[in-house]
C-alpha cells in the first residue's frame, strides 16, 4: 500500500507543478502553446510539457541543451507510467 502512495504523489507532483505553474506565473504562456495542447499535456505527459516550457523559455527552444531537458522530461513521464503499470500488477499478483 505504500508504495502505491509514493506512486500516486509521485504521478500527481507534476500536474500540481503545471496548475501552480499556470495559475501564478505566465511562464506556460510565453511557449505560446495553444490551449488544448496544455490541457493534452497536463492530462497525459505532465513532465514533458514541463520540460517543453523549461526548453522554450530558459534554453530558446528544442536545441542544445533544450532538447536534452525535453528528453529528459519523455524520460520521466514513461518512467512514470511503467512505475503505475508495474504496481498494479504487483497488487493484482498478491
Amino acid at each position: 500500500m505504500g508504495c502505491c502512495l509514493i506512486i500516486g504523489v509521485l504521478a500527481a507532483s507534476p500536474r500540481f507543478i503545471l496548475f501552480g505553474l499556470w495559475l501564478f506565473t505566465d511562464y506556460l504562456s510565453r511557449i505560446g502553446l495553444p490551449f488544448i495542447w496544455g490541457f493534452i499535456g497536463f492530462l497525459f505527459v505532465p513532465c514533458t510539457t514541463i520540460a517543453y516550457a523549461i526548453a522554450e523559455n530558459s534554453f530558446g527552444g528544442l536545441q542544445g541543451w533544450g532538447t536534452v531537458v525535453f528528453a529528459a522530461g519523455i524520460v520521466l513521464d514513461i518512467l512514470l507510467y511503467a512505475g503505475g503499470r508495474r504496481g498494479r500488477q504487483e497488487q493484482h499478483a498478491t
